[in-house]
C-alpha cells in the first residue's frame, strides 16, 4: 500500500428519538411516548454566553432520558479520542431521529465536550436537524446561542396531502414559519429537505414544492427521491408512486428550475448557493474521517501507523446504548470496529466520490486509501469507452451521462484489488 494520509475529521452525533415514526423512514429512530417532546417550562432558556445555558441539563417530562443520554454521548466521545490523532473537528452534525427534541442545554453540553476533548477548526460547521413543528421553532434561538450555526429543516413537502401520506406532523405554513423563525434567531445557513417521487405526485406538484422552497431563500436544498426501503411501513404496504419515466422527467424539470434560481447541483441530491455546500457531507463524500457517537452511530477512521482504515459502530437500541458500562478512565469501551478490507477500498471510495458532480482530485485516491492509482486506471478505459466517466487525468469523476448510471460504474470495482 502507498503511504496513508490523515484526512479531515468530522463528528456525527445520533439522537434516536422522534415524535412519530414516518412510514418511509429506515433510520435508527424510535418513537417517544405522547408528551415526551414537551420540554419543561424554561428548559430552553439560554444565558448570554454562547455555551452557557440557564439551569442544569433537564429531563423531558421524565420520558426522554436527555441527561442520561448526553452523559453517555460524552463517554462515547472520550472512548474514541485515540482516533483523533491530533486533528480538530471541521464539522459536527446532529442527526436522528429528531435532534430538536433535545433542549439547547443538552446540545450545548455535547458541543462543550467536543470542543474541550477534540477542539474545533476555525469556521467549523455545526448542523442540527430540526422538524418544523411549533415546539421546535421556539428553541431555535437557544440552539444558535449554544453553538449551532447551520440548521437542516425536514420539510419533505408543502402539500397537505403529501404531508399526510408521509406521516409528517407539521403543515406547509409551519414549515415556512420555521425558516422565518430561524432567520430571526440569527441563522444564515439553512438547508431544507424535500422529497419527490411521492405517492401519485405529478411533475407540476413536485415543481410547486420547489417553488415554495426557493421563495423562502434557503442557502441549501436537499431534494431527493422517495425510495421504499426494507423494514419500513411503506415496504409492507407500498404506496402508488410515479413510474420511472415520470420521475426522470420530474427530476430533469426540477434540476433545470433550481439551476435557474441560482442553486447549483454539486451532489446527487444536493443543491446550494455558491460556496454554501454542506461541508459535513462533503467530508463524507471526499472520503474524510468521522467519529460517530450515539445509539447506532457509525464512524470511519484512518490509522496510518497501522496502515489501515476502520469502520466503527455502536449498538442500535437506545436502552442497550444507555446500558453500556463506564470504563475506569471515564469513557466507554471502544465501539465495535472492523478493518475495511483492501479489496473493498476502491468501491468504498468511489461510492462516495462519484456522488459529487465534480468528483474528487485524482491524488485523493492514493492519499486516503493507500492504494496505487493503477487500481482505477486498469478499469477506467472500459468505462471511458462507455462514456460513463471523465478522463482520469486530474479528477476521479463520472461524466454527465454516467452520473445517472453510478451503479453501473461501481459494479466494475467489486473486489477491485
Amino acid at each position: 500500500m502507498n503511504k496513508l494520509q490523515l484526512p479531515p475529521l468530522s463528528l456525527y452525533v445520533h439522537i434516536p428519538w422522534c415524535v412519530r415514526k414516518c412510514p418511509y423512514c429506515d433510520f435508527n429512530s424510535h418513537q417517544v411516548a405522547a408528551g415526551a417532546h414537551q420540554v419543561a417550562a424554561g428548559a430552553h432558556q439560554v444565558a448570554a454566553g454562547a455555551h452557557q445555558v440557564a439551569g442544569s441539563t433537564p429531563r423531558v417530562n421524565g420520558e426522554l432520558p436527555e441527561a442520561e443520554y448526553v452523559a453517555q454521548l460524552k463517554r462515547d466521545l472520550h472512548s474514541q479520542l485515540s482516533w483523533v490523532q491530533g486533528r480538530r473537528l471541521v464539522s459536527i452534525f446532529f442527526g436522528g431521529g429528531t435532534p430538536s427534541l433535545f433542549s439547547p442545554a443538552a446540545i450545548g453540553a455535547v458541543l462543550e465536550a467536543a470542543e474541550r476533548e477534540v477542539g474545533f477548526t476555525d469556521g467549523i460547521e455545526i448542523t442540527l436537524e430540526a422538524n418544523p413543528g411549533t415546539f421546535e421553532q421556539e428553541k431555535f434561538a437557544g440552539y444558535r446561542a449554544a453553538g449551532i450555526n447551520r440548521l437542516s429543516i425536514g420539510v419533505q413537502s408543502f402539500d397537505p396531502q403529501q404531508l399526510h401520506n408521509l406521516g409528517r406532523i407539521h403543515t406547509g405554513d409551519e414549515a415556512a414559519e420555521a425558516l422565518g423563525m430561524a432567520r430571526r434567531a440569527g441563522f444564515d445557513n439553512i438547508n431544507l429537505d424535500l422529497m419527490h417521487g411521492l405517492p401519485k405526485q405529478t411533475g407540476e406538484q413536485a415543481l410547486a414544492d420547489l417553488r415554495r422552497a426557493v421563495a423562502l431563500a434557503p442557502e441549501h436544498i436537499s431534494w431527493y427521491q422517495l425510495t421504499i426501503e426494507p423494514n419500513t411501513a411503506f415496504y409492507s404496504a407500498p404506496p402508488p408512486t410515479p413510474g420511472s419515466a415520470r420521475i426522470a422527467a420530474m427530476q430533469a424539470g426540477g434540476r433545470e428550475y433550481l439551476a435557474g434560481q441560482g442553486y447549483g447541483r454539486y451532489e446527487v441530491s444536493a443543491y446550494s448557493r455558491p460556496g454554501l455546500a454542506a461541508r459535513h457531507n462533503l467530508n463524507y463524500w471526499t472520503f474524510g474521517d468521522y467519529l460517530g457517537i450515539g445509539a447506532g452511530a457509525h464512524g470511519k477512521v484512518t490509522l496510518p501507523g497501522e496502515r489501515k482504515l476502520v469502520r466503527s459502530r455502536r449498538t442500535r437500541g437506545p436502552r442497550d446504548y444507555l446500558a453500556l458500562p463506564e470504563e475506569t478512565d471515564g469513557g466507554l469501551a471502544p465501539p465495535r470496529a472492523e478493518t475495511i478490507a483492501r479489496d473493498e477500498l476502491p468501491l468504498e471510495f468511489l461510492m462516495n466520490a462519484l456522488r459529487l458532480v465534480d468528483g474528487v482530485p485524482r491524488e485523493t485516491f492514493p492519499a486516503y486509501t493507500g492504494l496505487s492509482p493503477a487500481v482505477l486506471e486498469q478499469r477506467w478505459p472500459g468505462l471511458r469507452a462507455m462514456e460513463l466517466v471523465l478522463p482520469l487525468e486530474s479528477r476521479v469523476a463520472a461524466s454527465d451521462f454516467g452520473f445517472d448510471y453510478l451503479d453501473e460504474i461501481l459494479q466494475r470495482f467489486l473486489g477491485a484489488c
